[in-house]
């Protein structure tokens, strides 16, 4: 990773110097800017990232998004559908997904009515059925990468999608609503353009530019840098075939992926972070013991202070692979609940009527990755069945679900643990922490020894098999901690540091 970084500095510095026409003519040093990427771990390796990123919206499509969200919101479809009755439900289903797409064919004549003419003049829904299915590729990708946007529509969305693809609600509708989500690395290959994303200088054009402890002049100069490699590649590698306009387009999309897992997967690092600098894994500092006893507490398992601390790490291990894999797994997760031909059960879960359909991509990606953080890691601690599929996680939309919450309960409490020395900075607040914790770091160990006992602690649920030590239970117990943040001792600190919930993200903007 280190060559590759070097090499990609060492292009960009001759580009800076106008040297770019000769820096094509360099065989030589292509390659090498090519062996080195291949060189990169496998989260720098874009030519397989790139199959699972989709492509940012550009302005036309977000006009559409803003139809199809206003039709989603105004749409009661699974409280029409998901009821049990003996009416039959194909014809209910038919009937709402024709009326969803009226809804759209309205809203499209409403904001531009040349094109609304053209969409409706005498035709039916069959002719527009490419107009339906790009609606809803496109509603389909802002979700995966803007996780709290469209909340309770993406749910309504999914489920439309997955009965427009059941055999006999097909024979009724006459046209598909599904087309595959659109992916940088679909529109490369279908342009003949995947051999960029082998190019050494994908990883400073696609970068994550950091200020935090950086002067402003360092900050500068890295831009100036991803610019001039954004412009290098675009310059290389357009064609006739494939637009200047069309690699900036996926070079934003990755650079959109990276910002993604900054926000998702870096609240995960910080809590591993905090966990190894203030507690020992073997010997526990008094006061500040990790150990945990059935019954005491609210905690449902006993462990000691090495096997917890072990077992805490572990469950944010996996949560940052999950994290990490995120845009892939909800790619499977997709593919599975929109498989052509899916069978789901309508079923009481304890939680309402909800849809009960196997997963097995989603399960065995989850299962790959449970696998690769156990070989890392070298044992396990508790349990590692994967809820999937029954009545604790009905479906593959449950499970992504379930997952895009780790960063909206781990970035609140790592922005509070950061900002007590900054609170600190107040004397009237000083003296508060001082006297009530014993200090600053006391302060930050108190926090964090309560969370990553009771966040962990098998708690949530009212069996063994629901919650306990599985991998779906240890984000229960963390959901379970969350409910009950304000009769913590330490919630003053959490109310003085700006929170105000765990419902979203960064609470300081």
């Amino acid at each position: 990773g280190a060559l590759a970084a070097a090499a990609a500095a060492a292009a960009a510095d001759d580009l800076d110097e106008g040297a770019a026409e000769a820096m094509d003519e360099d065989g030589a040093q292509l390659a090498a800017l090519d062996a080195a990427a291949a060189d990169l771990d496998p989260s720098m390796n874009f030519v397989e990232r790139a199959k699972y990123i989709p492509l940012r919206l550009d302005m036309d499509e977000r006009k559409l998004l803003r139809l199809l969200e206003a039709a989603l919101h105004v749409s009661e479809y699974t409280d029409k559908v998901d009821v049990l009755t003996f009416r039959s439900k194909t014809q209910r289903i038919t009937k709402q997904l024709k009326e969803i797409c009226a809804i759209m064919c309205g809203l499209v004549v409403a904001t531009d009515y040349r094109a609304g003419q053209e969409l409706i003049k005498d035709k039916d829904f069959e002719h527009n059925a490419q107009f339906f299915q790009r609606i809803f590729e496109i509603g389909r990708r802002h979700k995966v990468m803007n996780p709290e946007k469209m909340r309770s529509e993406y749910g309504k969305m999914i489920y439309l999608l997955q009965d427009s693809q059941m055999a006999d609600v097909q024979e009724l509708l006459n046209f598909k609503l599904v087309k595959p989500m659109r992916t940088a690395h679909a529109l490369l290959a279908e342009k003949n353009g995947l051999p960029m994303l082998r190019d050494g200088l994908m990883h400073q054009a696609t970068a994550e530019i950091m200020h935090e402890g950086k002067p402003r002049i360092q900050v500068q100069r890295e831009i100036k840098a991803k610019e001039k490699a954004r412009e290098h590649l675009s310059r290389r590698y357009s064609h006739a075939d494939l637009s200047s306009e069309e690699i900036l387009s996926v070079l934003y999309s990755i650079s959109d992926n990276n910002a993604y897992l900054r926000f998702n997967r870096d609240p995960v690092d910080r809590m591993i972070d905090f966990l190894e600098r203030y507690f020992d894994p073997k010997t526990p500092e008094p006061g500040f013991s990790l150990g945990i006893t059935m019954g005491m507490g609210g905690a449902r398992l006993s462990h000691n202070h090495e096997r917890q601390y072990t077992y805490v790490m572990q469950s944010m291990m996996l949560w940052r692979e999950v994290s990490n894999d995120m845009f892939k797994l909800w790619y499977l997760a997709e593919g599975d609940l929109l498989r052509e031909g899916g069978y789901y059960q309508l079923t009481n879960t304890g939680q309402g009527l909800n849809r009960v359909q196997s997963a097995p991509q989603t399960n065995k990606a989850i299962h790959q990755v449970l696998a690769r953080c156990q070989a890392k890691l070298g044992h396990w601690v508790g349990s590692s069945v994967v809820h999937l599929g029954d009545h604790n996680v009905p479906n593959a939309l449950m499970f992504i679900d379930k997952y895009t919450q780790v960063p909206r309960i781990l970035n609140p409490v790592a922005l509070v643990v950061q900002r007590v020395e900054e609170l600190c900075e107040d004397e009237g607040l000083r003296q508060y922490v001082e006297s009530t914790f014993g200090g600053v770091d006391e302060c930050r160990k108190t926090i964090l020894a309560d969370f990553f006992r009771h966040a962990f602690d098998g708690s949530g649920a009212d069996n063994f098999f629901d919650a306990g030590s599985c991998i779906d239970g240890r984000l229960t117990s963390a959901w379970n901690w969350c409910s009950k943040i304000e009769k913590k001792s330490y919630y003053p600190v959490f109310s003085l540091a700006g929170f105000t919930g765990f419902d979203g993200g960064d609470f300081r903007s």
